[in-house]
């Protein structure tokens, strides 16, 4: 996706909790207006540093490009809030790089020239459709960007659950939950259960289970043409709690499942050149190389 470095617009989303961001927009601001490019803020940015505000996904029409001041749960918020729109999204990290981020706030010079000068690249990344179906056959729709988790709710025991895989019977778990991770979610919460990391260009999603009774019980990298139903597996004691990108909590009773499947729309994720979903690996992970 092309976006136009001259006469940008620029829509911006400030994490009101992080500390910082308040200086961090001012240095944005001052740093695109240096070079002619307009800025414009979502409402919730608007309170924390004044001015009128467009609701997210007016300011994601409005925007040839957004920039997320904050972190990678920052960007995961932002990704809700502009309702799913494909315009190019930047993230600009309060303190160190992180996997989704373009850079961090000690850069915003380099960042704001690269904006102009169109020195960056966009890179395409896979989000997840899921949708809750009720045993009355009610639905609800959500959107992830990282990982949609069916886990256990307020029993402290592990929880039965059943995956298939186009309609295909997959597993029978027993654990603490079950993670369908984007390529681009396996850096969050399926790496910490143990999962494989896997490249943002590869057209795959991950199932992985957390804690599992037995060990054999591993993660598995499957097409993201296919479409996965989570679902209990037996009568619980209680309520599943199905959650998209940490947010989104919501009850799954024993006659309920969860569809996962690949979105249409992509996340279009703006990179500067010269940075890398393998160099934020190196850093992150401390990983030896330049």
């Amino acid at each position: 996706m092309a976006v136009r470095p001259e006469g940008m617009k620029v829509g911006i989303i400030a994490n009101p909790n992080k500390p910082g961001a308040v200086r961090a927009y001012g240095r944005l601001v001052g740093a695109l207006g240096q070079r002619g490019i307009e800025s414009q803020v979502d409402r919730e940015t608007a309170a924390l540093v004044g001015g009128e505000g467009l609701p997210g996904p007016e300011l994601a029409q409005a925007s040839d490009l957004v920039v997320v001041l904050g972190g990678d749960g920052t960007m995961l918020h932002a990704v809700a809030t502009l309702g799913g729109t494909e315009t190019p999204m930047a993230g600009v990290n309060i303190g160190t790089l992180g996997f989704l981020t373009s850079c961090t706030d000690d850069e915003l010079e380099e960042f704001a020239e690269a904006l102009k000068n169109g020195s960056f690249h966009v890179s395409k990344r896979t989000m997840l459709a899921a949708t809750v179906v009720r045993s009355d056959g009610r639905t609800k729709e959500y959107l992830a960007l990282n990982e949609a988790v069916l886990a256990r709710g307020q029993t402290g025991r592990l929880v039965s659950m059943k995956a298939t895989v186009d309609g295909d019977l997959l597993n029978r778990y027993r654990a603490d939950g079950l993670i369908v991770a984007t390529p681009t979610g396996s850096t969050a919460y399926s790496l910490s259960a143990g999962g494989p990391l896997i490249s943002p260009a590869a057209d795959v999603f991950v199932i992985t289970p957390i804690c599992p009774h037995t060990l054999s019980q591993r993660s598995l990298v499957i097409d993201d043409t296919t479409e996965i139903e989570l679902a209990p597996d037996g009568l619980e004691e209680g309520a599943l709690l199905f959650t998209v990108d940490g947010r989104d909590c919501d009850e799954i009773g024993a006659l309920d499942r969860v569809k996962i499947r690949k979105d249409a729309r992509s996340l279009n994720l703006v990179r500067l050149e010269g940075r890398s979903f393998y160099g934020a690996l190196r850093q992150k992970l401390n990983w030896r190389g330049g």
